[in-house]
Formats: C-alpha cells, sequence, structure tokens
C-alpha cells in the first residue's frame, strides 16, 4: 500500500475549508473545555470571520487539518501551534466529535502529525499538555508513549473548580523507537 502522511487506512487529514464551519459549530461545551475554553457566544458571521482567519493567518509550521473518514463523515481536527523551529518543539490540540471518540482515531491523527513534524519538518519534541478533568486524553498520551514531565497545579478554572494541566513530551528518537521510521 502506497505511504501518505495525510492518508491512514481509515481517516484523511485534509486543510480547513470554509464547508467546516458546520463542524465547529456542533462542538459543545463539554468539548470546547475540554481543549480551551468555553467561549462567550458568538454570532455566525463572528464564527465565519474566526474560520476565515484560521485559513489565512497560519504562522510557520502551525497548522489545522480537519479529519474525516474516507467516506467523508467528520472525526475532530488537530492542530498544530507553538512551533519553534530553533529549539525543534511543538505542541498540538486535537478535539473530537463526541460520537467519534474511543475509536482509535485520535490515534491516528496524532500519529500523522507527528510523522510528518518529526520526519518530514525536522522536529526534535512534542510537548502537548492535557487537563486533569480530562481523564481519556491522558490514557490516549500515555498510550501512545508520551512522557509525563510536568504538572501545573490548579491552573485551569472551570466548571466551578480549579484543575491541573499536565504536561506531556515525547522526543523524534522515542517516537522512531516506538513506531519505525517509515520511508517512501
Amino acid at each position: 500500500m502506497p505511504f501518505h502522511y495525510w492518508r491512514s487506512e481509515r481517516l484523511t487529514l485534509r486543510a480547513l475549508q470554509s464547508s467546516d464551519i458546520g463542524l465547529f459549530q456542533t462542538l459543545d461545551d463539554e468539548v470546547n473545555r475540554l481543549v480551551d475554553m468555553i467561549h462567550f457566544p458568538q454570532s455566525p458571521d463572528k464564527q465565519i470571520q474566526w474560520l476565515e482567519a484560521e485559513q489565512r493567518n497560519r504562522m510557520g509550521d502551525a497548522f489545522r487539518w480537519v479529519a474525516e473518514t474516507h467516506d467523508g463523515e467528520l472525526v475532530g481536527t488537530i492542530n498544530t501551534f507553538a512551533c519553534n523551529k530553533r529549539y525543534g518543539n511543538f505542541k498540538y490540540g486535537i478535539s473530537l466529535l463526541p460520537e467519534q471518540r474511543s475509536k482509535g482515531y485520535g490515534t491516528e491523527m496524532i500519529l500523522a502529525v507527528l510523522r510528518f513534524y518529526f520526519h518530514e519538518l525536522n522536529y526534535h519534541k512534542a510537548t502537548p499538555h492535557v487537563y486533569s478533568f480530562n481523564p481519556a486524553s491522558i490514557r490516549l498520551h500515555e498510550k501512545l508513549g508520551f512522557v509525563q514531565e510536568g504538572r501545573l497545579r490548579e491552573m485551569i478554572y472551570t466548571n466551578g473548580d480549579y484543575h491541573d494541566e499536565i504536561h506531556y513530551g515525547m522526543t523524534a528518537s522515542e517516537f522512531e523507537q516506538l513506531y519505525g521510521k517509515q520511508k517512501l
């Protein structure tokens, strides 16, 4: 089978499109809390402006993909940010639609992005963080082989309580040991 960074056995990661506004409009407060925070309501025009800015204002190696099945069913989104070429590290965030969770899609999305950033862009380390009230994301990152590198206590306030921010890391060599170096 031919190798493609943006196409796995079940998913395609593609660039953000204007028609994806519906994906972001369906994300409820639970999803928003898990990836960032609950925002004030926005008009459809403001949401479209945000989406257009996401498409237009890409900085360096920061990027947002939309994941969909090969049948075109939306799965979620993954984005890279805080990409520091000099030090060779980057962060990412992932969000899955509630009905798409626990199907292994998050694993496929993260591995595709890690493989590209490590093997094509020559980044050295991925450093995502997870909130302590998100046990599914904690399990996912630990299952993938990320190392917990730190815990910032009571950094996030949501739903009436303070929660910890857990920092994970994986180097390119750790990734290669776990997943190999697939070449074209």
